[in-house]
């Protein structure tokens, strides 16, 4: 049986990948920068986005006999369909919304899907927070958001959907704890792809126009990292995720998952895509602080619970 512990190490190790999602997909995007040019950039993600995560799926197709037979469950379908259009329209409405906004905005205002997965906890578990867990969600926004120095917030359109995106994900989140503690995790995790792969994809062909998808992909310096994002940002990290949150709150959870910018700046750092900064190691504080503070109020909920 597998314990809290080794849990919150599975999760920690996704948002370790995640990191790396970010320097695989501005590598992709740099060598692909002929067709950002003649194309606007959000549909070229999209394509990318979408072969990302047809690729995983026909990948899980290949090594799995349940998720093969999900394909034909109408029970899999309507318990993990919804799961699968949020992740969905939380990918597609970020990228429309980083087209007018720097990236440091986009992660600052895509870290409140932490804030979100708490009030949407409380709204639906009717189950108010204490000081600790208020505090220690507050401190992983504040970390995650954070973590490249104070971004320059101009509300405008970009913005807004930014925020709304940040609403997505934490419903995605939300949604995650439900249908992987009702269905298999696999299942779940193969329609997700298909309904991400072929909405992503679409949103890509009809913004691009006239785009070949093989000359995209097969452009030197596109391939191999997408194969990387496809594999571990997708396969493995959504496989782990969907078998390991239900061992945790959904905030809590979310609070974890706040580490990945903080994953994210040292890669970049590595590869000169990031400036050194303090703020990374205030944020990467912030963030571990909220961890312990969520962690010890769950703790001692449990054992008030035993007594």
């Amino acid at each position: 049986m597998v314990g809290r512990r080794q849990a919150g190490m599975a999760l920690l190790l996704v948002t370790l990948l995640w990191g790396g999602t970010f320097v695989w997909m501005k590598q992709a995007l740099n060598a692909a920068q002929s067709f950002t040019q003649t194309y606007n950039a959000s549909s070229v993600v999209g394509i990318m986005v979408g072969f990302r995560f047809l690729l995983a799926a026909f990948i899980l197709l290949t090594i799995s006999s349940t998720a093969r037979q999900s394909l034909s469950s109408k029970h899999d379908w309507t318990g993990s369909i919804w799961l699968g259009i949020a992740m969905l329209l939380g990918y597609g409405i970020q990228m429309v919304g980083l087209e007018s906004i720097s990236p440091s905005v986009s992660a600052f205002l895509t870290s409140l899907y932490v804030v979100f997965t708490a009030l949407l906890s409380v709204k639906i578990t009717e189950k108010k927070m204490n000081r600790v867990f208020i505090l220690g969600v507050l401190s992983a926004t504040f970390g995650a958001g954070f973590i490249d120095g104070p971004p320059q917030l101009v509300w405008g359109w970009g913005e807004v959907l930014t925020v709304i995106s940040a609403l997505f994900f934490a419903i995605h989140i939300i949604l995650t704890d439900i249908a992987t503690k009702r269905l298999n995790p696999i299942a779940v995790s193969q329609i997700s792809f298909i309904i991400v792969g072929i909405g992503a994809l679409g949103f890509g062909l009809i913004s691009a126009g006239e785009i070949s998808i093989l000359q995209l992909i097969l452009h030197d310096g596109v391939l191999l990292p997408l194969l990387l994002l496809s594999l571990f940002g997708t396969l493995i990290c959504l496989l782990v995720l969907n078998f390991f949150q239900k061992h945790f709150h959904p905030t809590h959870a979310a609070i974890i998952y706040a580490f990945e910018p903080v994953w994210a700046t040292i890669y970049g750092i590595q590869v000169g895509l990031v400036d050194v900064s303090g703020w990374l190691w205030v944020g990467g504080l912030a963030i571990l602080i909220g961890n312990i503070l969520v962690e010890l109020e769950a703790k001692n909920n449990k054992r008030d619970a035993a007594i």
